[in-house]
């Protein structure tokens, strides 16, 4: 199967025509000046594809913060600004098991609550947020996280990023979550040149039904993460090589790439201490608690 990958990966590399030895060895990923722009129905139909593809690669793609209902997902999702997925369901037990509702976190001293979430970063603002936001699902929600973008907007703490992840996954309504990977990735395969999250939204969601959304952001991130790093790439590693128009930013050596992959993937643990079974039975391993090691 590797040389198989590989081949394929070599197919979008662009032909090399004979040189002098003294000239320059042209980029890999670099198009001709004369290329056809693509058109949007060919741009549809490879971010399809490259989406089926992503979801053969990860068939067991899911959001990589530990919840077990909508108001932890909520307070995970705050919490994880500027800090891994991991170090969150690192610290979330002890929040979680000392202040179950909203209504305990809203009363809790807040020192006591910055102490708790201080591996996180930032402990102070988010405890603020936290508080806030839990204060406002006791006062305005009955204690309850509600299921509408309008609403969840306005919870201190919370946009449309951490709005989509919980509709998406805490109520079975479709998102897309624009986070810093999804946002580098669709620019890197020219699906949109915005920066904008809001923008980037409105141009990734007209090339998928609304159906998909949610679980595209799934395999999108998941793919940030594994494989299509931000400053090294392991393009000789990747699924998608012939459908990315970036193919060759990173390492093309599929032995030297291997060499690049993280979490499952490589071998390692992933973000959450208790992920989904399929992800289990896919060959992945849950992370350690907090201060804990892999055994």
């Amino acid at each position: 199967m590797p040389a198989a990958k590989k081949s394929a990966a070599e197919r979008v590399a662009p032909a090399k025509k004979a040189a002098p030895a003294s000239a320059k060895k042209a980029a890999p990923a670099k198009k001709a000046a004369s290329a056809k722009p693509e058109s949007h129905t060919a741009l549809v139909r490879r971010a399809r594809k490259i989406n089926r593809e992503l979801a053969e690669a990860y068939p067991y793609a899911h959001p990589e913060l530990d919840f077990e209902n909508p108001f932890q997902l909520l307070v995970a999702t705050v919490m994880s600004a500027q800090t891994t997925d991991l170090r969150v369901n690192q610290t979330t037990p002890g929040l979680f098991a000392k202040y179950p509702t909203p209504e305990d976190l809203a009363a809790a001293n807040p020192e006591e609550v910055e102490e708790l979430i201080r591996p996180t970063g930032f402990f102070r603002a988010k405890t603020r947020s936290i508080m806030g936001l839990a204060k406002a699902l006791s006062e305005d929600f009955g204690g309850e996280v509600p299921g509408r973008l309008e609403d969840l907007v306005k919870l201190p703490g919370v946009g449309r990023k951490t709005a989509f992840v919980v509709l998406g996954n805490a109520f079975g309504r479709p998102g897309i979550t624009v986070d810093t990977h999804f946002g580098r990735l669709v620019r890197r395969w020219k699906w949109t040149d915005e920066t904008d999250p809001d923008k980037v939204e409105k141009d990734i969601g007209a090339l998928f039904p609304k159906s998909d959304w949610t679980q595209l952001s799934h395999h999108v991130i998941f793919h940030g993460r594994r494989i299509c790093h931000a400053r090294k790439p392991a393009c000789g590693a990747c699924p998608i090589a012939p459908l990315c128009p970036a193919y060759g930013e990173g390492e093309t050596d599929p032995e030297k790439a291997k060499k690049l992959l993280k979490y499952e993937k490589g071998g390692f643990p992933g973000q959450r201490l208790k992920p989904p079974q399929s992800y289990l039975d896919a060959g992945g391993i849950p992370a350690p608690p907090l201060g804990g090691t892999i055994g």
